[in-house]
């Protein structure tokens, strides 16, 4: 008797689609479409093709790309060689894009025309990359660069029904570069198993939702957040689990991604606020009905005010929590059924569906996460009590690439620290207070810049607003308000004090969180991943007189 173990392999996640003969199509832009036997087809010519080159386990291959179905394809195709699939964050600096591929030691890019002249300005700090693969919309490439062949015309002379080899499903199946507030950015690694587990754990966590964020095989999928970042959450490797339509919109611009939504029937995306922000401001969502399409919000604070703007486009917005060490999801923000059953007005139900939609959510399946003090104690689970977020999950990483200092510090006491700072409700929902480092101490009490972002950016003349800490002789820190206004609109500081109190009359915030001075700016700098860039803000700022 010789039984098959069935190891936690990403070529796993194909087995489904393929049983099921799902007719669903993998949409790019407007330029292409194909359905599920030509991705499975195009996944094994690239495994042709790579292998040719030489590329196999304990090998690591860099894709610098928009997100599209070539991505998609290498997302499987790579490690399901046995590589290592290392996705560059294209919006770094040229030093930090040079130090990521460098430091991963890859030796093979898979490289999007867009990028030629980034590699060329860094191609000296590059020991390690032999050959390139040159990602075009034209099939041309450019001069200048060690390109082994252009991928469309590697994958027409490969064999489409490559067999994959079977490995040891800890073998490491990805990296990605998270971007820290010192020092270059670190490398963050997971195995195959801890891939097909957090695809497993997060549909399991929204199968039992009956309000909202539920799944079904008709779900439309679109990435609103770079596949270079955390998997895009991971939804690709669920997506393509269940056989969806997939939709990947390239380079994205706003009206690009309001009218594939529509055009397509997209049902199911994620991103950062600033882009749905973005969306919905583009001629094409004007007046427009999103009735179905449901967006996980994450990476930033939901605001109340774009979850009821979203509301109103019947957009099903929640948020999710997590960090890139965590794949990344840790939990969801699923509206429990008897949690709005308590209550017997309209207005009250709308009012604690939304508390919830902005909240953190829920821990999910397979997932322990707790708030702790200084001791690792947990704090009392009573929507007071604040402490820092760890977690454990199958999931998580093991630490980051060649640091172990860092790795060391991440699982202190057997738990990985977000390094954010939170509390559980009395319904067991997850509210982040703020980045530890985020956190303003202000006379020995503590001033959330994230519930100051929110409360100011109720008010009707801003379009956004971030909150940073700056010292001051007397209380040691004070907070200072970055604000952009509304296009047309005047704002100034009067006007959002006046706003302030007029919250803290109603107990809705604190006098003292009231900040004595804001700078109205045109714009906010933002890291790599669209949050606001609090380090530079407050270097920016460090001069400011309180």
């Amino acid at each position: 008797m010789n039984p098959y173990a069935f190891p936690l392999l990403i070529k796993q996640l194909l087995v489904m689609p393929i049983a099921q003969r799902s007719r669903k199509e993998v949409v790019y832009r407007d330029r292409l479409r194909f359905d599920y036997p030509m991705l499975v087809q195009r996944i094994g010519r690239l495994g042709s093709a790579l292998s040719r080159l030489g590329i196999g386990e304990g090998d690591t291959v860099a894709v610098l790309d928009w997100d599209s179905h070539r991505y998609l394809e290498a997302y499987f195709a790579v490690p399901m060689l046995g590589a290592t699939l290392m996705t560059a964050n294209i919006r770094l600096t040229p030093a930090q894009v040079a130090y990521t591929v460098d430091h991963s030691e890859a030796e093979t890019v898979l490289l999007h025309v867009d990028f030629v002249p980034l590699i060329q300005e860094i191609r000296a700090q590059l020991p390690h990359v032999k050959r390139f693969i040159c990602l075009s919309e034209d099939g041309q490439i450019p001069v200048g660069l060690d390109w082994a062949g252009e991928y469309e015309a590697l994958l027409g002379a490969a064999d489409p029904a490559f067999v994959f080899p079977e490995f040891d499903e800890n073998t490491r199946a990805t990296l990605f570069y998270t971007t820290g507030t010192t020092g270059m950015p670190k490398g963050v690694y997971f195995s195959h198993r801890q891939i097909v587990l957090h695809s497993l754990a997060v549909l399991a966590t929204v199968s039992q939702s009956t309000e909202n964020g539920r799944f079904s095989r008709n779900d439309v999928y679109m990435p609103m957040t770079p596949m270079f970042h955390a998997h895009a959450w991971g939804y690709p490797y669920i997506a393509t689990m269940c056989g969806w339509k997939q939709v990947y919109p390239g380079r994205y611009e706003p009206s690009m991604l309001a009218g594939l939504a529509k055009s397509e029937g997209v049902t199911f995306s994620h991103c950062v606020p600033t882009v749905l922000q973005m969306v919905l401001a583009t001629p094409e969502a004007q007046d427009a009905d999103f009735g179905g399409w449901k967006v996980v919000i994450g990476g930033s604070a939901l605001s109340h005010v774009l979850c009821k703007q979203a509301r109103a486009h019947n957009i099903d917005i929640y948020c999710g929590y997590g960090m890139s060490e965590s794949c990344p999801l840790l939990t969801l923000a699923l509206i429990k059924t008897d949690v709005l059953d308590d209550i017997a007005d309209e207005r009250g139900r709308l009012e604690r569906d939304l508390r919830i939609r902005v909240s953190a959510g829920l821990p999910g399946m397979l997932t322990q996460v707790q708030v702790v003090d200084s001791e690792m104690r947990p704090v009392p689970v009573d929507g007071v009590s604040v402490g820092e977020i760890v977690a454990r999950a199958a999931h998580l990483t093991q630490g980051y690439l060649k640091d172990p200092a860092g790795s060391h510090a991440l699982w202190t006491g057997g738990w990985m620290h977000t390094g954010d700072i939170g509390r559980f409700d009395e319904d067991g929902y997850l509210h982040l207070v703020d980045r530890a480092k985020d956190v303003i101490k202000s006379g020995g009490e503590w001033i959330s810049s994230i519930a100051l972002e929110d409360a100011i950016g109720q008010h009707p003349g801003v379009q956004e607003v971030a909150v940073i800490g700056m010292v001051d002789p007397k209380w040691g820190e004070r907070p200072l308000a970055i604000v952009v206004p509304v296009s047309g609109r005047d704002v100034d500081a009067d006007m959002l004090r006046a706003h302030l109190g007029a919250l803290a009359d109603c107990g809705l915030i604190s006098k003292y969180a009231i900040p004595e001075r804001f700078v109205i700016v045109e714009t906010i700098e933002r890291t790599s991943v669209g949050k606001f860039d609090k380090k530079r803000l407050r270097e920016q700022f460090a001069k400011q007189v309180l």
